[in-house]
């Protein structure tokens, strides 16, 4: 098997959707591609963007898949699998990063294995691959407000406030994946699984 993690950021394609809570995910992705002056590109078998990266110090170099699926939502499982079989990845070196209705905006947790939630990407993941034993980034974008369905509001931008929050929620995040790789999941929850200090890590 490949020494290569494959990191997957959730979202649907397109750039009417780019900007929206649902695609948080692949904003986080972005991120870290960019902390790697990484550029993503279509990968030549699979259905995502792609970029090979290396994270980590000198002396403690991870090898790593970067991917956004180019599928919507629901149907991510496909180019997950299609990206584990060509880079000959076990899922317990998956880290797929998703939007999170039950956690507040800003909230992070990080969790190996477990269900869906309802999450129809991590649904679709579960399928493809006959487990769930992978690693979650679940990025809190709350619950809508009075009425509104939940299906409606992951699939709007973020209010202005959130937007002024963003960026520093999304470095967060591509931190805390690289946290999980570098130092283990033990503890990366320990420094990224509570309310953000000023520092951006928990208090």
């Amino acid at each position: 098997m490949s020494d290569h993690w494959l990191i997957v950021g959730l979202g649907n394609p397109g750039p009417a959707y780019a900007m929206t809570r649902h695609n948080i995910g692949a904003m986080v992705v972005d991120v870290v591609a960019s902390s790697c002056s990484a550029k993503l590109g279509r990968h030549k078998r699979a259905l995502s963007d792609v970029a090979e990266v290396q994270l980590g110090m000198p002396g403690r170099i991870n090898r790593a898949v970067l991917s956004i699926p180019l599928s919507f939502m629901n149907e991510s499982g496909g180019p997950v699998k299609s990206l584990i079989d060509f880079y000959d990845v076990e899922p317990e070196r998956l880290i797929v990063i998703h939007d999170e209705l039950d956690l507040p905006f800003g909230g992070l947790r990080l969790k190996f294995g477990g269900g869906d939630n309802g999450h129809n990407g991590l649904k679709s993941i579960r399928k493809s691959l006959g487990t769930g034993d992978f690693y979650r980034v679940r990025a809190g974008i709350g619950r809508p407000m009075g009425r509104q369905s939940p299906a409606d509001y992951v699939l709007q931008v973020f209010s202005g406030s959130e937007r002024t929050e963003l960026p520093g929620f999304l470095d967060r995040c591509a931190r805390a994946v690289e946290c999980v790789i570098e130092d283990g999941l033990e503890t990366a929850q320990n420094r990224f699984n509570a309310a953000p200090d000023s520092s951006g890590e928990a208090q």
